[in-house]
C-alpha cells in the first residue's frame, strides 16, 4: 500500500540564531562546550545580547531531517509546536518553503511562552554548544498528533530531544500507535547524551517495544548502554531494533541489521559548523531507504549529507543533495 508520506517527523519546532565565538566566550559566559544546553527566556535574552552578528534560520533537529528529505523530493509533514509570533512565522514559511507539510496548531498569542529558540554558539574548530529555550515547543500535547496523519506514513521519525515536556511521552506513544497500527514503521534519534541522562529509562522503553530504526552518535551509543566499550554497545543497541545506524564523526558511520553490520567511511572534508549533521545524515539515510537504496549505500548518502552541511554556518545543507548523490554513482 502506498503512503501518502515517506517520512513524518516529530520534535521541536524552532529558531536557531547562529553566532560565532571563542572558547573564551563560553568560558566567560558559563557555557560547557560542544553539548546542549536548556536555558530559561532570561538567559536566552541574556545570552543574545552578549553575541556577536548572528543569523536566524529555522531550526529544531526533527525539522532539519525533514528539510534535508523533501528538498531531495521526498513527501514529508512535520509535527512541532510554535507560537503565533514572529520566529513562529519565521520558522513555518521555512519549512512549507521546503515542501513539507505543516498543520500543527499554533499556540495562541497570548501564550506565556514564546516560540523556542536555540542559540548555537560556533567556535574556530566548527564545534557548536547549543543553548536551547525551548518556549512552547515544550508544550506538544497527544492532541496535536493526528492519527489519520500519522497513518499515512511510511516512517515516522522521533525526535529524542523533544523527550523534555510534560506530555511529549504521551504524544510520541499516540504517534508510535497510529504508525504501526497502519503497517507504518518507526525511527528514532537518541540526540544528545543530555537527554539520555533524563531519560534512559524511558528511551529503553520505547527502543524495545516500538523503534524499528535507531539513530545515535558514538557517544549517545555509550551514553545508552552506559559502558566504554563502542563495540558492544552497537552490539547491544542492535539487537533491540531492525536496523541501528551509528555515526562516528570523521571515521563515518556503522550500520547493523541482524547480525550484518557495515563500517561506511566518511570522506575527509574541512569542518566550519557541526550544527546538523547528525540532522542530515538522518534525513538523508531515511530518504535512501525509502527510495529503494540497500543500507550501504543509505550511509554513503547520508555521510555526503553530512559532510556537507558541516562546510558551512548553519544546520540545512545548501548544496544540491541529489547532484552529490549523482556525482558519487549512488543514484
Amino acid at each position: 500500500m502506498t503512503k501518502r508520506f515517506d517520512v513524518v517527523g516529530i520534535g521541536n519546532a524552532m529558531v536557531d540564531i547562529l553566532a560565532r565565538c571563542d572558547d573564551a566566550f563560553l568560558a566567560e559566559a558559563g557555557i560547557e562546550k560542544g553539548i546542549m544546553q536548556l536555558i530559561d527566556m532570561p538567559r536566552a535574552v541574556d545570552l543574545y545580547g552578549r553575541i556577536g552578528p548572528a543569523r536566524e534560520v529555522s531550526g529544531g533537529s526533527a525539522a532539519n531531517t525533514i528539510a534535508v528529505i523533501a528538498a531531495l523530493g521526498g513527501q514529508t509533514a512535520y509535527v512541532g509546536k510554535v507560537k503565533d509570533d514572529q520566529l513562529g512565522t519565521i520558522f513555518a514559511h521555512d519549512l512549507r518553503a521546503q515542501g513539507a507539510v505543516y498543520e500543527t496548531a499554533l499556540a495562541p498569542k497570548d501564550h506565556k511562552d514564546e516560540t523556542g529558540r536555540c542559540i548555537v554558539l560556533v567556535t574556530p574548530d566548527g564545534e557548536r554548544s547549543m543553548n536551547t529555550y525551548l518556549g512552547v515547543t515544550e508544550f506538544l500535547t497527544p492532541d496535536d498528533i493526528d492519527e489519520a496523519q500519522m497513518a499515512e506514513a511510511a516512517w515516522i521519525y522521533l525526535e529524542g530531544y523533544r523527550f523534555d515536556g510534560p506530555d511529549s511521552h504521551a504524544a510520541f506513544a499516540k504517534a508510535i500507535a497510529a504508525t504501526r497500527a497502519a503497517g507504518g514503521k518507526v525511527s528514532l534519534t537518541l540526540s544528545d547524551p543530555f537527554c539520555i541522562s533524563r531519560h534512559r529509562d524511558a528511551f529503553r522503553a520505547m527502543i524495545r517495544d516500538g523503534v524499528d530504526l535507531l539513530f545515535c552518535n558514538r557517544a549517545e551509543a555509550l551514553a545508552m548502554v552506559e559502558t566504554g566499550d563502542f563495540e558492544a554497545a552497537r552490539a547491544e543497541l542492535a539487537a533491540e531494533v531492525d536496523i541501528l545506524a551509528v555515526t562516528d564523526s570523521e571515521n563515518g558511520c556503522y550500520v547493523h541489521q541482524g547480525t550484518q553490520w557495515w563500517h561506511v567511511p566518511a570522506d575527509p572534508v574541512e569542518i566550519v559548523d557541526a550544527t546538523g549533521a547528525g540532522d542530515a545524515f538522518a534525513g538523508a539515510f531515511l530518504w535512501g531507504i525509502t527510495h529503494g537504496a540497500d543500507l550501504p549505500t543509505a550511509a554513503r548518502m547520508a555521510n555526503l549529507a553530512a559532510g556537507s552541511v558541516i562546510q558551512h554556518i548553519g544546520p540545512r545543507p545548501e548544496a544540491d543533495l541529489t547532484a552529490l548523490f549523482r556525482e558519487a554513482g549512488l543514484v
